[in-house]
């Protein structure tokens, strides 16, 4: 979407698309999805450090209550579709994560757990990425579009999320 389209508008459309799609479906796209190259050093280093990992997205619960346990995820949020008789209804159920939800929810969970503004990192890819980012301590853009690079207090090059490890407060 570049930032382009409302993120939101967006979100109802594509879900839209999704009508009757049997729940089921979940497995099958769960078990094909593969990890991002150093997300569990990343992970394990913040944890090392004492810190916690939360991921807010744009994405589904049906999918991320799944993955981001096994990967040792400590906090997340994201939407959630509306099922019934086994199938999506092509609707989002709730209010939808986006750039404000990202954002505040940053701040909800730093504030809950104690953490300082300057020790919070927001790592995104996205134009629904910036406002969180804006809000962290640092905003790092990974594997991200144009304008998230630009924006970024810096840019992680390959697509290894180890990369940050070297940034964490020891």
């Amino acid at each position: 979407m570049r930032g382009e389209v409302d993120f939101a508008t967006s979100l109802r459309s594509r879900v839209a698309a999704l009508a009757g799609v049997p729940v089921a479906a979940f497995a099958r796209a769960v078990a094909r999805i593969e990890p991002t190259p150093g997300v569990r050093t990343l992970i394990d280093a913040v944890h090392a450090r004492g810190g916690l990992v939360g991921v807010v997205s744009g994405g589904f619960h049906e999918v991320l209550d799944t993955v981001a346990p096994d990967l040792g995820v400590d906090v997340w949020r994201a939407n959630r579709l509306v099922v019934a008789d086994g199938a999506l209804t092509g609707e989002v159920d709730g209010p939808i994560v986006d750039a404000t939800a990202k954002a505040d929810t940053l701040r909800a969970w730093a504030s809950e757990h104690g953490v300082p503004r300057n020790l919070t990192f927001a790592i995104g890819d996205g134009a629904n990425d910036l406002r969180m980012m804006e809000t962290a301590g640092l905003g790092l853009a990974f594997n991200a579009k144009p304008a998230v690079r630009e924006s970024a207090d810096l840019v992680i090059g390959p697509v290894d999320l180890s990369e940050v490890v070297a940034l964490l407060p020891r």
